[in-house]
């Protein structure tokens, strides 16, 4: 019999298409090593995006794969997770401490963009990563109240804000240095130099990501975003309501003519599930989420559920995720994080880390 050799795994490996990349593991190069001992064999895959409650079920069927080869006795499968720094707009520097920013955005109010935002970042965590949250909703922040947080920051240098700590989430509002009742009647230009302190002056701690929740609309603040914070990618949070749609349609072209690569759409109320007898009915229309996926060519990241948990748990401080993490909404909250991170996996990396600084002296 033929020795095993390194291209017959590889070829074997091919068959399974990731359902979050939705591509090969070997063209998007995340089997790192293959090592044959006899009719033993050892595949390393690094995944580029946090995948906790997917690993072992991957590794399972990559095993399985593997031992279907003809010669292979045993095989072993062991999958990591590096999460690198991915490239931003031009000419915006990027935040030592943070790998990645994702904004949630979505064109209009009401559409459970800052609970999406809130749940995706748990998620986010849930599955492995170093994880923040930035509520850039000045005018109405909503995240100490989601996250169940209260109190204020505190400073230890006198200058720059440490974020404080909620479910492993590293997190900065606005709501958290003004009275909760107490509205912000600020200025366009006073709103954006709020935003880029908030980001910069808090002292982010290595974060994988850092999650955005914008106000709604194409105003200022998406502006502001869009020129001078160094943004990964956005996600675009609609429901399939006619009117929602177009709202999100108009997001979706502000951050295209920016040059802020779109991972995806997010479906929110896709379906309301009746808790008396089970009976669902598409209130808010259907498909509406997919067909502009579709349309704009952009990723549909999955559909949520119009369920009255969902915001009893979030206006209780507890978010669907942690509050009941192995239940059907934490889990799609997840799949949806995994797919989204792996959207952005997809993209450019940014190597400027890895160049070194080329300094000229006048000898």
């Amino acid at each position: 019999m033929a020795e095993l050799s390194r291209e017959q795994v590889e070829e074997k490996l091919k068959e399974y298409i990731d359902p979050y990349m939705e591509r090969d593991l070997i063209v998007t190069r995340c089997v790192r090593n293959v090592m044959i001992d006899g009719d033993q064999v050892v595949v390393d895959v690094v995944l580029g995006f946090p995948a906790g409650g997917y690993r072992e079920e991957l590794a399972g069927k990559l095993k399985e794969l593997v031992e279907s080869i003809d010669g292979v006795a045993q095989a072993r499968v062991n999958v990591n997770t590096a999460i690198q720094a991915h490239s931003v707009q031009k000419g915006v520097k990027t935040i030592s401490s943070i790998k990645n920013i994702i904004a949630v955005a979505s064109g209009k109010g009401g559409v459970g963009k800052s609970t999406t935002a809130t749940n995706l970042a748990l998620a986010l965590s849930a599955e492995g990563a170093n994880v923040g949250v930035l509520d850039a909703d000045i005018y109405g922040p909503s995240q100490p109240r989601m996250l169940g947080i209260t109190g204020k920051p505190e400073s230890k240098d006198g200058q720059r804000l440490e974020p404080l700590v909620s479910y492993h989430i590293q997190t900065m509002s606005i709501g958290f240095l003004v009275d909760e009742e107490t509205p912000m009647i600020w200025r366009g230009p006073m709103v954006t130099q709020a935003l880029q302190q908030l980001l910069g002056d808090t002292n982010w701690d290595n974060l994988d990501y850092l999650v955005i929740d914008l106000p709604p609309g194409t105003g200022d603040v998406q502006l502001t975003l869009a020129q001078q914070v160094p943004v990964s990618g956005a996600v675009i949070v609609t429901t399939p309501q006619d009117i929602a749609l177009l709202d999100a349609r108009r997001g979706l072209k502000m951050f295209e003519k920016v040059e802020v690569p779109v991972l995806g759409i997010i479906e929110n109320m896709s379906i309301h599930i009746c808790s008396q007898c089970g009976h669902e009915e598409h209130i808010f229309g259907e498909g509406g989420g997919q067909r502009m996926s579709d349309d704009h060519d952009v990723d549909f990241l999955g559909a949520l559920p119009l369920d009255k948990k969902i915001r009893e748990e979030v206006d209780s401080g507890r978010p669907s995720v942690v509050a009941e993490p192995e239940g059907r909404i934490a889990q799609i909250y997840r799949d949806i994080a995994r797919r989204t991170a792996a959207k952005l996996a997809l993209k450019s990396k940014d190597h400027a880390a890895k160049f070194p600084q080329i300094v000229i002296q006048n000898n």
